[in-house]
């Protein structure tokens, strides 16, 4: 499920132009150190739904759209405000049991990347 981080981005429009266009909603911005007991929330300013027309889950946002592979999806919708990394990583295991050994290193960086680009936020 999670063996190429890479693809779990590669899919997306443009995404680097949101940094532009987005203010500075991130509050750790420490490349997820430590955030592994912190709970982490979807940025207000986008909004994850299926999309039949793509065939896939999207995050929204007032300038376009992010396409989600699976695995991005999957650990997406585990983010919802209330869930830790150690959470989301053990719902993960439970729910894909032949996961790769290094899924909790996957989902890590994933959710690095997804702070940076400010798609999630950790709460204080």
């Amino acid at each position: 499920m999670m063996s190429n981080l890479q693809s779990q981005t590669e899919h997306h429009l443009d995404a680097d132009s949101v940094e532009n266009n987005i203010e500075n909603s991130s509050s750790h911005n420490n490349e997820g150190c430590g955030t592994r007991d912190k709970t982490a929330s979807l940025n207000p300013l986008f909004r994850m739904q299926y999309e039949k027309a793509q065939g896939c889950y999207v995050l929204l946002f007032p300038e376009g759209m992010i396409k989600l592979n699976p695995s991005a999806a999957e650990i997406l919708k585990r983010v919802d405000g209330s869930n830790t990394e150690n959470a989301i990583c053990a719902e993960l295991r439970q729910a894909f049991p032949d996961a790769p050994e290094d899924l909790e290193e996957d989902v890590h960086a994933f959710l690095v990347h997804a702070e940076q680009k400010k798609w999630i936020r950790y709460d204080e």
